[in-house]
């Protein structure tokens, strides 16, 4: 029996003044995509119109969500969209499920125009939670400012939108779904791939699986707990770690992806992932993780829960490439993280005699660097990590990463991170962060430090906290120029460095979800003593926080007694 084409439609709407994208796409509370009249298709709309249409028509997307409510919603908007619009093909994960390195993956292997990933990181999922919408492109990673600035242009003056209401799908089948529409001389594919497989086929040729399954299985075998935090993790870390790695299967818990993570939000921190961190406590598991919704984050934990900060982190992998078999063919070009990460990896770039990259947060300002040959390895303070292998930050990697260093080794998690500071010394680091403050004071209150430590008196200004005396040695409004294409980016956070190299960074974050505005204060100071490595983080930066505290007045501003959170 013939069917019919399926009919294109025009759908009017008017603009929404709130649509643009952030460090991280689009985030807001779920119920402003879900319950506001075309939200969702107005930003499909216009980030779809930003893609040149000789280029869109008859395109490869990819698609992949954390599993988050509104998911397979917003999923099935997009296929009726990208189908109206051009797009010929749609590559989207089994339920439509991909993490976030898995779309840059994919998308690089495939050559595709780019993907959608509808994602809010790692904030709460539910009904009363957030949803995002990322929009990565052809080299696999985040839109750079030129794209969300197109795609915000956009949404200001959109007065309609394409779609396809009639065109349905069946994510759950693995394979190829083609639908004939109105207008459309070829057809238009839907393909439902298994969302690990491509994933680790890519990490095979990375890693020495061999080496990590000894590690995992033999008779010095490490236990490892891991905790995928009820995000699109869990068929990643089970079909990886456990079957092709041979970890137990009760290693890896919370593999569940639910829509609301399980009530918690799905932050790989000390202060969300405290099951996990209980459970390291013990003493029992040797290593431990977590991972945020989307697998882009992670946390380490060693044995008895000791813990890795993420600036630590991507030090030491730094300063141990030589342990995965991708570097050593490869080799390492240069290193690079964000101006707010502590400089641990400046330590190791130069011990190593390779070129160091400060770059704003955002993990779009990476891709140029990898795209032009200049970095291997490259990591932000907020638990992300990453290579050129793709064009993410990739927390599965970084475990990966880590495990083969152990087995590298033969040594545990917290004998490895002391080497390294006994080597090369201690950064100790800190983030406070203020969350959901009023947007128009938090302006106000980061342009009045910005007239402080501009005063040219400021450069010459000494702080006394107890016995420490702190001489500021230069303050600034960190500002980027791209050594590839020579694009600046201005105003990336205000910077105060010390003449003893310890510094405070002030920053305003743009990955929130549109409920208030989030100041992050960053505290770090250097230790070369190894007897004086083993002091508690807050008692060492207390001085320095207090100067923050006192020039910035934020106490004072926003009424509050302290910080949502401290990593």
């Amino acid at each position: 029996m013939e069917t019919s084409p399926i009919p294109v439609m025009t759908v009017q709407t008017a603009p929404f003044d709130d649509q643009r994208p952030g460090t991280n796409g689009l985030r807001r509370k779920t119920a402003v995509f879900e319950g506001k009249k075309n939200y969702l298709q107005n930003y499909i709309q216009s980030l779809l119109s930003s893609i040149d249409l000789r280029d869109r028509q008859g395109c490869t997307m990819v698609v992949g969500s954390d599993g988050r409510y509104f998911s397979r919603a917003a999923t099935e908007v997009i296929v009726q969209m990208a189908a109206a619009n051009g797009i010929g093909r749609l590559v989207i994960g089994h339920n439509g499920l991909l993490s976030t390195p898995a779309v840059s993956c994919i998308i690089r292997k495939i050559k595709a125009i780019g993907g959608i990933i509808l994602t809010a990181s790692h904030n709460p999922g539910g009904p009363g939670g957030d949803f995002g919408i990322k929009f990565n492109v052809a080299n696999g990673g985040p839109s750079p400012d030129t794209v969300m600035e197109k795609i915000h242009q956009v949404s200001r003056t959109l007065e309609e939108y394409a779609i396809c209401p009639d065109l349905r799908i069946d994510l759950s089948r693995l394979g190829r779904q083609e639908f004939d529409l109105e207008n459309k001389f070829k057809p238009f594919r839907v393909e439902i791939v298994d969302s690990v497989e491509v994933y680790l086929q890519l990490l095979r040729n990375i890693f020495d699986f061999s080496a990590i399954k000894s590690l995992l299985t033999g008779p010095d075998q490490v236990k490892i707990r891991i905790d995928a935090m009820n995000g699109v993790m869990g068929p990643y870390v089970r079909r990886i770690l456990c079957d092709e790695l041979g970890a137990p299967a009760n290693s890896a818990v919370n593999c569940v992806p639910l829509e609301d993570f399980g009530g918690c939000p799905p932050e790989p921190s000390l202060t969300y992932a405290t099951a996990l961190v209980e459970a390291m406590k013990g003493g029992e598991f040797g290593f431990g993780a977590a991972f945020d919704a989307d697998g882009d984050r992670y946390m380490i934990l060693g044995e008895n829960g000791f813990f890795v900060n993420p600036s630590d982190s991507v030090a030491i992998m730094a300063a141990n490439l030589s342990a995965i078999p991708y570097f050593r063919q490869h080799g390492a070009k240069g290193f690079a993280r964000s101006m707010a990460t502590s400089t641990a990896l400046d330590r190791v770039a130069k011990a190593m005699k390779l070129a160091l990259y400060e770059t704003p947060t955002g993990w779009r300002y990476f891709g140029n660097l990898m795209d032009s040959g200049r970095c291997s390895l490259c990591g932000e303070e907020s638990f992300g990590t990453g290579s050129d292998h793709i064009r993410e930050k990739d927390g599965l990697w970084s475990v990966l990463v880590w495990l083969s260093i152990m087995a590298a080794k033969k040594q545990g998690v917290e004998q490895i991170v002391r080497e390294h500071w006994a080597r090369l010394g201690r950064n100790y680091f800190c983030r406070f962060d203020y969350e959901g403050l009023d947007p128009r004071g938090a302006f106000y209150l980061m342009r009045d430090l910005e007239a402080v430590i501009s005063d040219k008196a400021f450069t010459s200004q000494k702080f006394a906290v107890g016995d420490h005396i702190y001489s500021v040695e230069r303050a600034d409004n960190f500002e980027y120029i791209d050594p590839v294409d020579g694009t600046v980016a201005r105003n990336q956070g205000l910077r105060i460095i010390f003449t003893d190299a310890s510094r405070l960074v002030f920053r305003m974050s743009g990955s929130g979800g549109g409920t208030g505005a989030t100041v992050r204060i960053y505290a770090e100071c250097f230790e070369r003593d190894p007897e004086r490595h083993d002091r508690e983080t807050q008692v060492v930066l207390g001085p320095l926080i207090a100067i923050a505290l006192k020039i910035s007045s934020i106490h004072e501003r926003t009424g509050r007694r302290g910080p949502n959170v401290i990593t």
